[in-house]
C-alpha cells in the first residue's frame, strides 16, 4: 500500500470516490483536516476540554478525532 492510498483511506476520501487522483486527494484531505481541526477547537471549547490538544488531534486525525470528541460526555465544572 502506497502513501496515497493510506492517506485516501485514512481521510475517508477513497471510500467516497475511489477513482480520485493523488493531487485531489492531497488538496481535499488538507482542507478536510483543517476544517476538522476548527470543529474540534469549537467543540472542545464548548465542552470544557483542552482546546489545543483537540485542535492538534483534529488536524492530524481528522474525522476520527472529531468522532471521538462527539462521543465523549461533556465535562462537568469543578466546584470548590
Amino acid at each position: 500500500m502506497d502513501f496515497y492510498r493510506l492517506l485516501g483511506y485514512f481521510s475517508g476520501l477513497l471510500f467516497i470516490k475511489p477513482e480520485m487522483d493523488p493531487t485531489s486527494i492531497w488538496r481535499t484531505a488538507a482542507l478536510v483536516h483543517l476544517l476538522d481541526a476548527i470543529l474540534c477547537w469549537v467543540i472542545a471549547n464548548y465542552s470544557g476540554r483542552n482546546k489545543t490538544l483537540w485542535t492538534i488531534a483534529g488536524a492530524v486525525c481528522g474525522i476520527w478525532a472529531l468522532g471521538a470528541l462527539f462521543l465523549l460526555p461533556e465535562k462537568k465544572p469543578e466546584h470548590n
